[in-house]
């Protein structure tokens, strides 16, 4: 196990050291086009108003980063004495908006006080048109909008890779399942899909129970695979993607898979076939903690052994 684990480490470093910083330069590069336009949208920082904030809530993550020093979104909560959740709704990566069950006298109480706050803070060393000892000729806006992407780019670069390497795991699994001539079913429900066939990142719905009531959920799963040789009503074959930079974080983290392993079993059975693609850094105690929850795994340099799931 231990010459499989330094394997898997191997495969994730290189894999790093040569795509990581690519993906973060094009991260940064398609975020310095949102900043260039948000400085557009308030005039070059100079307007920064509640009206923006309406018509872009999105921009205030590029705001908060536009300060000196950067504010934390705990931090201008405090400072501008708003609720974190309105914050957190205008920063929502999915569905940024205004909170709609909030009054509209303290919605524009809570983004006039934003507002004031941005505006006191802006980082007149990287916006330096916002200081009167520079001219319009000095205005290099390509120049703060790289900075701010850089700083943005730093606050999420674990999940910029963490996608990254997620999107090249999902694609090897579906190479690897078209050589053994599945074929991709999209907007199938896991229950329709025909033998031969896989999706990515579809829901399972699971029924939770407390003391007071049972209520459905979705649980979302990165690979449905429904094998050759399935019969009508099986259950496919469940692969959770996984990868990891180091061994501490998924240490903390190797509870997620059994509760959800939990939920699946409880909802389809003992016999539910749910395995773990691995890439990295997972030790014999990660291993050991999901293999007593009966998980299985592959890792990513051994991706042969999806067979072993019987596909």
């Amino acid at each position: 196990m231990e010459k499989r684990i330094i394997q898997s480490v191997d495969f994730y470093n290189k894999w790093f050291m040569g795509f990581a910083p690519k993906a973060y330069r094009e991260t940064r590069l398609s975020t310095a086009i949102r900043v260039e336009q948000t400085l557009v949208a308030s005039s070059n920082l100079r307007e920064v108003s509640p009206e923006l904030l309406r018509n872009h809530p999105e921009v205030l993550s590029i705001l908060r980063m536009s300060t000196c020093p950067p504010i934390a979104r705990d931090r201008l909560s405090g400072l501008a004495n708003v609720p974190k959740s309105f914050i957190a709704s205008m920063e929502d990566i999915s569905n940024p908006r205004i909170p709609t069950r909030t009054s509209e006298d303290i919605i524009e109480s809570n983004l006039l006080r934003i507002c004031n706050i941005i505006d006191k803070m802006r980082d007149q060393d990287i916006f330096i048109w916002l200081n009167d000892s520079f001219s319009a000729k000095d205005i290099d806006i390509a120049r703060a909008a790289t900075v701010v992407a850089d700083r943005l780019c730093n606050h999420i670069s674990d999940p910029i890779i963490r996608n990254a390497q997620e999107k090249r795991q999902l694609n090897s699994i579906g190479s690897w399942l078209q050589s053994k001539k599945y074929a991709l079913a999209e907007g199938v429900q896991f229950n329709e899909m025909a033998p031969g066939s896989y999706s990515f990142r579809s829901n399972l719905p699971v029924s939770i129970s407390n003391k007071r009531n049972k209520k459905k959920i979705n649980i979302s799963i990165d690979v449905i695979i429904m094998p050759f040789d399935a019969e009508k009503g099986d259950i496919p074959v469940l692969i959770e993607a996984k990868s990891a930079g180091d061994f501490t974080n998924v240490n903390k983290r190797r509870k997620e898979e059994a509760h959800k392993m939990t939920q699946l079993k409880y909802a389809y059975g003992k016999n539910i076939r749910y395995g773990l693609f691995l890439c990295g850094y997972f030790d014999s105690g990660y291993l050991g903690y999901e293999a007593a929850e009966g998980i299985d795994w592959v890792w990513e340099h051994r991706i042969d052994e999806l067979a072993l799931f019987g596909l």
